[in-house]
């Protein structure tokens, strides 16, 4: 029983364990925190662009909302 309570204070294998959660647990934490910080920025940017393309009139181009082939042979 003495063998097992020595090898078992001198194995490091569990504190090396636990540096790769805290760690492992700082970066998944860094990054939830970086996606939080971005993501309204990102929507309101996404919300420009669609506003943008929508404006867009091409010319010869069906009109929005219509279904696939409306304007194709309808002249």
């Amino acid at each position: 029983m003495n063998k097992f309570i020595n090898t078992f204070v001198k194995d490091e294998d569990g504190a090396v364990t636990v540096d790769w959660v805290v760690l492992t647990a700082a970066i998944v934490g860094l990054g939830i925190a970086g996606v939080a910080a971005v993501s309204d920025g990102v929507d309101e940017l996404a919300g420009r662009i669609s506003t943008g393309v929508q404006a867009v009139d091409v010319e010869g181009a069906p009109a929005a909302g219509a279904g696939a082939g409306a304007g194709a042979g309808s002249e």
